[in-house]
């Protein structure tokens, strides 16, 4: 039994790791530009379908993963609508009279079956176009409503359960990209040694913090026009022996005292205390070492903070460059002869 578990489990994972990114970045940004403008957006779907219709439109209307305003989220799903236009006329038309009734253009519709046919789906679909809404279609890789849709995100399965686990899953992104972008917060994501302060290899001296010049000046600058400053650091120290995570603790207190004493302040520091794969005897790699993005996704889920808006500065362009760039920021490399200060004035500049 537990090897069917386990099946099923990879069978879930699989698809949606099949799911096609740029898609889910498309509808995130259909639905952004109707909830920006004054719209709604508004969700259909029968049977399990209908029950993510009213979860996602919940996420909208009260929150997916931080407080902020209210978005206009609906769900056509109400029992009396559904029954009285169902009994009335007929099942074919239960979400087209409803999106007849009350949709405008601009909004967003977006309509939910795992067969890809759903006659009232495709219908209301049809019948939102033709208002100027703009349609999304969320279905498996089947199905006649994909063909209708502005815009079609497929499930790559065409197994009931599956496709439903995969447009929530789609649905739960889009929910966090729309969020984010709209009420999120920006952010300067800076390297520590060799960007912020003088690079002492593999070392958890406190008496040896010392700050690059104008560093404090720059992260006070960045605080003062709103920017949340907050350090990603890669400490294989820890891994190899040469000092503890008490160790380091002392040393990110100095330097967030030395900071303070030239007018700025870290917002919160994230570090790795894992080795580099090429010195690891399992050959491993964990997920927070830059360049892999752990840090940063702990960051932004932390802090609410909208990756769009928001930058990464560091002095290596294989670890902090990439880094930023997967993390959907800007991000600037610095050196010797560009320093933060530098940084901080192009920031700045682009927020003007």
């Amino acid at each position: 039994m537990s090897l069917l578990i386990s099946s099923e489990l990879r069978r879930s994972a699989g698809v949606i790791e099949r799911i096609d990114p740029a898609q889910i970045r498309a509808a995130a940004d259909a639905i952004k530009k109707a909830v920006s403008g004054g719209g709604q957006v508004v969700f259909m779907g029968n049977g399990g379908s209908s029950a993510d219709a009213q979860h996602i439109a919940a996420e909208f209307s009260g929150k997916y993963a931080f407080d902020r305003p209210p978005m206009a989220g609906v769900s056509l799903s109400n029992i009396a609508p559904v029954t009285a236009i169902g009994n009335d006329y007929s099942y074919d038309l239960v979400f087209k009279r409803q999106v007849e009734a009350l949709c405008r253009k601009g909004d967003a519709v977006v309509g939910f079956s795992t067969s890809g046919n759903s006659r009232n789906v495709l219908l209301a679909l049809e019948a939102a176009k033709a208002i100027g809404a703009f349609a999304i279609s969320f279905t498996g890789d089947c199905g006649r409503i994909r063909e209708v849709a502005d815009l079609p995100v497929i499930i790559p399965s065409t197994e009931t359960p599956r496709i439903q686990e995969g447009y929530l899953a789609a649905c739960h992104a889009v929910c966090g990209i729309v969020e984010r972008e709209l009420f999120g917060r920006k952010a300067v994501l800076i390297d520590r040694d060799g960007t912020l302060m003088r690079d002492v290899p593999h070392s958890a001296d406190p008496d040896r913090v010392e700050l690059l010049p104008g560093a404090a000046e720059a992260v006070a600058r960045l605080n003062a026009a709103g920017y949340l400053v907050i350090v990603v650091t890669n400490q294989a120290g820890i891994a190899m022996g040469n000092y503890g995570e008490a160790e380091l603790a002392e040393v990110h207190r100095v330097l967030r005292e030395k900071i303070a004493a030239g007018g700025g302040r870290i917002d919160d520091i994230f570090f790795c205390p894992h080795d580099a794969p090429e010195r690891r005897r399992d050959g491993g790699r964990c997920e927070c070492r830059k360049p892999g993005i752990g840090m940063g996704e702990a960051a932004i889920m932390k802090h609410n903070i909208d990756p769009s808006r928001s930058f990464m500065v560091g002095d290596s362009e294989e670890m902090d460059m990439r880094f930023g760039e997967a993390l959907g920021m800007r991000s600037i490399l610095v050196s010797p002869e560009r320093t933060l200060a530098d940084a901080a004035d192009e920031i700045l500049a682009a927020a003007r």
